[in-house]
């Protein structure tokens, strides 16, 4: 049984190396800075978890997941973002305040309540971040999406996840009217700074280029 130290090992490694994909290589320093330790804290970590053959790790070497390990870093995901979905849909928690809760829910180790959370929930495929929960089978939704600094002006679109979960950025993007299935058309892309200007149920707000990055959409 993993710890929860070593659980939030793999999640990292697996954000960092790509979540979606079939899996990339990150850098020790790298690592380190995603977790908020000490590049030799996170070493000591890599040597227990190569030998658990969760990882493979050669010292001053690149990083990756072996399939068990990225199996085991999934299946945390999973966990993590069926929680949220559960504070925010049914216990009425707030975007900005599911993923810090979440972060203590998804050690929790019974596959039992996981696979009744998700029918309980209905089996949903997004978490209020509007990223993919991947199934029980490690699947995911591969859903087309762009930044909204991709976008084309005056087409229309959907807002369907954001990039930053940050508190502060959930409580901006809150602030000024934008959450996930938000319509929007955008009206100018200003070249000097790139930030936008766009429509929301017929209300125009700007939007910075740095915030732009930031969230996700697809046409409508």
């Amino acid at each position: 049984m993993l710890s929860d130290t070593e659980e939030n090992y793999l999640k990292a490694l697996l954000r960092i190396t790509g979540e979606y994909g079939s899996g990339g290589e990150a850098g020790t320093n790298q690592l380190a800075g995603k977790l908020n330790v000490r590049p030799a804290t996170a070493t000591d970590m890599l040597k227990k978890l190569r030998e658990k053959r969760l990882v493979n790790y050669e010292k001053y070497g690149k990083i990756s997941l072996t399939d068990t390990g990225r199996d085991l870093a999934i299946a945390i995901i999973r966990k993590h973002r069926l929680w949220e979905t559960f504070l925010f849909d049914k216990l009425g928690f707030s975007w900005d305040e599911v993923h810090d809760i979440a972060e203590q829910l998804e050690h929790i180790k019974s596959d039992e309540l996981v696979e009744r959370l998700d029918k309980f929930l209905g089996f949903p495929p997004f978490d209020p971040h509007g990223d993919a929960i991947p199934t029980a089978n490690g699947d995911y939704i591969d859903e087309a999406r762009l930044t909204l600094a991709e976008a084309v002006e005056h087409q229309r679109y959907v807002i369907i996840a954001v990039k930053d979960n940050s508190p502060s950025f959930l409580q901006y993007v809150s602030e000024i009217g934008l959450g996930i299935h938000s319509q929007i058309q955008v009206l100018q892309k200003y070249a000097f700074d790139h930030s936008l200007a766009l429509d929301i149920g017929g209300k125009t707000i700007n939007i910075s280029d740095k915030v732009a990055q930031n969230i996700y959409c697809r046409l409508k």
